[in-house]
């Protein structure tokens, strides 16, 4: 159990946690000439066997207050100390509004310096802290008096904090391991060491991991938690991780970064879409306010985009969007906090729901729901119940959700993505690294529109052998990500209810035709192009010697070569396919007699020009042709061998 000290400056934060564990967290120098805590310290007190505890004790000073939510990040509960002689401070307050913003519902109140002051004057500053807790998580918190200096009360407190951590189960290891690093240093002959809390999943000694934003990868080479050497640690620990890599430098890696698994591969981000909420001491929250964003250790500049209105007011709630400076991570649940662009007041704070927000369509109607079914799901501490989330997101996304992105918001792998989808009523479809979910309506829907568009293309283009599959993809299913789109048409094949024809694509028993009028022009034209088979006739020629429209001739020849009855040789230069044949075994003759095919020889047995001559083997070699024996498989593949 990790406990956190919360309170106002010189409430006597340090000397109880001294009193407590016998150990100074103050380990700076400045700390001790000053009698002030600056950085966040730790203490890991012995406890029963198989007991673990440990106390982060944070910094009281406004001025220091970056340093306190670095400290408080991960902890699972609270120590808010009050002196009696003071009573509530500003800062006091301020503390009990993050660790509420932070979610941290399980705490215990010391109220310090009690050898100072009277009964009376106890009494009334617990009923200052009994109206300051009221509302919050922690306001059934209990309260114990104790002092430091005589030592007062400091058992009983001991006995409580000792007996919770006792209680309190391991936690389960939630999804993949992540670490928010709030201290980096180098030890001589061990070399760079980053510590945190473990926020997720559980980590080993000789595991890889990679370092966000820096994207570097590296492998642990030693790990302690709760400041003893161990094997492996676990959600909820405080860690310290002994790392090696190539570019792994320390002053490549600060307070705020992340260590996570390897195999969450998550992309630095600046748009994090949040559920937001605004204290009730504070002014109303304009859209697009510059912020300081405290997120885990991190500390950015930013700003706030309200996706629900103008303006959040004073103790309300929004959908919104952090736009950060610099790079951030997070996943859905993550908890972070808003202070003013100054950096003096806390505005409010809230929870991360999206990591990776489209760019267009942020306020639609479909968008916002998915966001609030996710903050609702967010509302309680993982394992998540996505079941309904699921459905409706299925139901508003009906060109498909993307699993790989999901997954990685919600910090679990696809693989265990993909049953609670099944389960949801949907269902996944893979296909070369891409998976996508959809309800099984939408699959249908999919399926049915696929196959209607290949048929209405049909009857406009009856000339056409079917529908090419990247039309077809834009036509039916332009959001739908081709290899996905490729995976569904291999499906529809596969039942018989799409046929493929080389690159096109068609219902089963498709025949291209043309129509009457096209075929009554090539009937016209076949004569023309048959009476000089090796050197017919350009487009421009047959259109000026019928008196036709030449872009009406163009398009008929073209509907011919693809359905086998001509060939492109050039551009506007179209050869009967029993011409190409013919030429074709010309030029296999050639190349049986001498090995390959001179223009000279082959110009002579064709009676062609020169230029002829060479258009017509460029257009062999292009469909492989004339390619030596060793290709001569894929030759024969050609229609031309036929």
């Amino acid at each position: 159990m990790i406990v956190g000290t919360a309170g106002h400056v010189d409430h006597g934060k340090t000397a109880l946690i001294q009193q407590l564990t016998g150990i100074d967290t103050d380990r700076l120098k400045e700390e001790k000439a000053r009698g002030l805590t600056i950085e966040a310290g730790f203490a890991y007190p012995e406890v029963a066997s198989g007991v673990e505890l440990g106390f982060v004790d944070v910094p009281g000073h406004h001025r220091f207050l970056h340093n306190m939510l670095a400290g408080s990040a991960g902890i699972d509960t609270a120590l808010l100390v009050v002196a009696a002689d003071d009573g509530v401070m500003p800062q006091t307050i301020e503390h009990v509004q993050i660790l509420d913003l932070l979610g941290v519902d399980r705490g215990v109140v010391a109220l310090t310096k009690i050898d100072r002051v009277d009964e009376l004057r106890r009494q009334e500053v617990r009923q200052e802290i009994t109206q300051l807790l009221a509302g919050t998580q922690l306001a059934k918190a209990p309260l114990y008096d104790v002092s430091s200096h005589s030592g007062e009360g400091v058992a009983a407190l001991r006995d409580t904090l000792w007996s919770q951590a006792a209680e309190q189960h391991a936690l389960s290891a939630y999804g993949h391991f992540r670490l928010s690093v709030d201290r980096v240093f180098a030890l001589p002959g061990a070399g760079l060491v980053v510590t945190g809390t473990a926020l997720s999943g559980c980590i080993a000694k000789g595991d890889m991991v990679r370092l966000v934003p820096d994207g570097h990868k590296a492998r642990v080479r030693q790990l302690r938690r709760q400041h003893r050497e161990s094997d492996q640690a676990h959600q909820g620990d405080r860690v310290a991780l002994n790392l090696s890599g190539t570019g792994v430098e320390r002053d490549r890696i600060r307070r705020g970064d992340w260590v996570v698994a390897d195999a969450l591969e998550t992309p630095p981000i600046k748009r994090l879409d949040a559920q937001l909420r605004l204290l009730d001491s504070t002014p109303p929250l304009k859209h697009w306010t510059p912020v300081h964003i405290h997120l885990g250790a991190a500390r950015l500049m930013g700003r706030v985009s309200l996706l629900e209105g103008q303006r959040l007011k004073p103790g309300k709630s929004m959908l919104g969007q952090l736009v950060c400076d610099s790079p951030v991570h997070a996943c859905l649940g993550d908890r972070f906090v808003i202070r003013d662009h100054g950096g003096h007041i806390t505005l409010g704070g809230g929870i991360a729901l999206d990591g990776e927000p489209p760019r267009r369509g942020q306020r639609a109607p479909a968008r916002l729901a998915w966001l609030a079914a996710l903050a609702e799901c967010a509302s309680v501490k993982p394992p998540y119940d996505l079941h309904e989330p699921l459905g409706a997101a299925l139901d508003l996304h009906p060109e498909g959700l993307d699993l790989t992105g999901m997954a990685r918001n919600l910090n679990i792998s696809v693989q265990d993505l993909a049953p609670l989808v099944e389960a949801s009523a949907g269902q996944v479809l893979t296909a070369e690294g891409e998976v996508s979910a959809f309800s099984r309506q939408a699959l249908e829907s999919l399926r049915e529109r696929i196959i209607q568009v290949v048929a209405s293309n049909h009857q406009n283009e009856p000339a056409m052998l079917g529908t090419e599959r990247e039309r077809l993809n834009r036509q039916a299913a332009p959001r739908l990500p081709a290899p996905l789109f490729r995976g569904l048409l291999k499906q529809l094949i596969e039942a018989g209810q799409l046929a493929s024809n080389g690159p096109f694509i068609s219902l089963p028993g498709h025949r291209a035709v043309l129509n009457e009028h096209d075929e009554a022009l090539w009937q016209r034209l076949e004569p023309l192009l048959a009476e000089a088979p090796f050197q017919p006739p350009r487009v421009r020629d047959l259109a000026a010697s019928g008196g036709l429209d030449e872009q009406r001739v163009r398009q008929v020849l073209t509907a011919c070569a693809r359905l086998g009855r001509l060939y492109q040789v050039r551009k506007d230069h179209f050869y009967l396919a029993s011409a190409t044949h013919e030429l074709a075994n010309i030029a296999r003759k050639l190349m049986d007699e001498h090995g390959t095919i001179r223009v000279a020889e082959f110009r002579n047995c064709i009676g062609t020009g020169r230029k002829l001559a060479i258009h017509i083997l460029e257009f062999f070699d292009r469909i492989g042709f004339t390619r030596r024996v060793q290709d001569e498989r894929y030759i024969r593949r050609t229609a031309l061998w036929n």
